[in-house]
């Protein structure tokens, strides 16, 4: 087989998009051109790669397969010249991460700390629930993958980032408002909005309540942490979110944090690789990064905030309550 490191290149932009044109615009080239590369990496191979299907292009099976070695060979090479360039004391090459999307309240503004530092870095940054991450893990699509419950039957080498807890939400003026300490089974009768399943958030939730053996009553599934506060704002139910997306936009006095027993729930952030792959140096630094946001997060915990006040008590605006909008 004769075929070209840029073709190559140009294949696994065509697995990525699914596209041609998109492929020809990610390597800067014609559609055309494109289009002929394309079938000169077919004939050299002698089998079919891929095929069109509601004009959306299909791998095959061994157009998955190249599109896998495409990637291993690229990722070496990317690996190669980030390691010269660290040896030349320059921090160029591109970083590429993937994290869960209850991580998109803090990742986006340390990836945009680090690049102050390295402004020649180029960075990817994939937001996916938890499905859409392991896919990425098991494809070895990126270099860092910031997520919760780290699949099991992966080789990984796992960090524990950040504590993520989770708290059950509820509208502020809810009959549930003024109390607390409240029993679990308490709200066999109310209705939830939970994340969907296969998210990191639905996942440490649903564990929770087979281990009280409590049985929700789920109203909706929704796929953000916007649309469930949005939903539960307006006297849908209950929800469980994670309490960093609450305070990502400080106070208001639509939703409050209920005080339910065995709340908040657990949940931690992970930093992960496969266990086979070296980090390229600029990878190695923002993980170093990350780590250290780390200990300045243990140094100011977000902890639990603080419960639904009572209907008509006093205090200061959005006491105890969560943000509404975005999170």
């Amino acid at each position: 087989m004769n075929i070209t490191f840029r073709q190559l290149r140009l294949f696994l932009a065509l697995a990525d998009t699914g596209s041609v044109s998109a492929a020809a615009r990610r390597m800067h080239v014609t559609q055309p051109t494109a289009s002929e590369q394309l079938r000169e990496v077919t004939a050299s191979v002698g089998l079919p790669l891929y095929e069109v299907v509601s004009r959306r292009v299909q791998l095959t099976d061994m157009g998955r397969e190249l599109a896998r070695t495409a990637r291993r060979i690229v990722n070496e090479w990317e690996h190669f010249t980030q390691a010269r360039d660290a040896t030349r004391g320059l921090s160029q090459g591109r970083l590429r991460i993937s994290a869960v999307s209850t991580a998109k309240y803090f990742i986006p503004r340390l990836v945009g700390h680090f690049c102050r530092r390295h402004p020649a870095i180029d960075v990817s940054l994939e937001i996916l629930n938890r499905d859409g991450i392991v896919n990425r893990l098991r494809e070895n699509l990126d270099e860092l993958y910031i997520m919760s419950l780290p699949p099991t039957d992966i080789e990984l080498v796992d960090e524990v980032f950040m504590d993520n807890p989770l708290v059950m939400i509820a509208a502020a003026d809810s009959a549930l408002a003024g109390r607390r300490d409240i029993p679990l089974k308490e709200l066999a009768a109310e209705r939830f909005i939970l994340r969907e399943k296969g998210s990191g958030t639905r996942i440490a939730a649903d564990r929770h309540f087979s281990q009280a053996r409590f049985l929700p009553q789920v109203r909706l599934e929704l796929g953000n942490n916007e649309a469930i506060k949005e939903a539960v704002a307006g006297g849908l139910g209950l929800g469980v979110v994670s309490l960093h997306a609450l305070k990502s936009l400080g106070a208001s006095a639509d939703i409050c944090v209920l005080p339910v027993r065995g709340f908040p729930i657990e949940s931690r952030w992970h930093i992960v690789h496969p266990a086979g792959r070296t980090l390229s140096p600029i990878a190695a630094a923002f993980r170093d990064e990350l780590l250290k946001e780390r200990a300045r997060q243990r140094a100011a915990s977000p902890g639990q905030a603080p419960p639904c006040p009572a209907p008509g008590a006093s205090g200061p605006p959005g006491a105890g309550r969560a943000a509404r909008g975005s999170g």
